[in-house]
């Protein structure tokens, strides 16, 4: 798996817990089958946009293509709300590397 899905992989399941839900209630409000979920968490599996789409929609969240440039405007705007760790930082569903500029 890649860096950036496994970022992603990472990121769903930390929204997942952080409210509180099993692998089945998020399977069940997403219509995906909690094994697949179970799946993507652990990387045994490539994540689908499609996938990516309903897990992200169904744990409140929207994802999105960013200019890089406005980057820190967004993760500026998510301090502070659920996806914040405990220092306040943003964790951002994905990052990319000053390599690829």
């Amino acid at each position: 798996m890649s860096y950036l899905t496994e970022d992603m992989a990472r990121t769903l399941k930390s929204a997942r817990e952080a409210r509180g839900l099993s692998q089945r209630e998020l399977g069940r409000r997403a219509g995906v089958p909690q094994g697949h979920i179970s799946r993507i968490e652990s990387g045994a599996v490539d994540l689908r946009l499609s996938s990516l789409i309903a897990l992200a929609r169904a744990l409140e969240l929207e994802p999105t293509l960013v200019p890089r440039r406005a980057m820190a405007a967004v993760q500026a705007i998510v301090r502070g709300t659920d996806l914040a760790d405990s220092e306040g930082s943003a964790r951002p569903a994905y990052s990319l590397d000053d390599d690829d500029a």
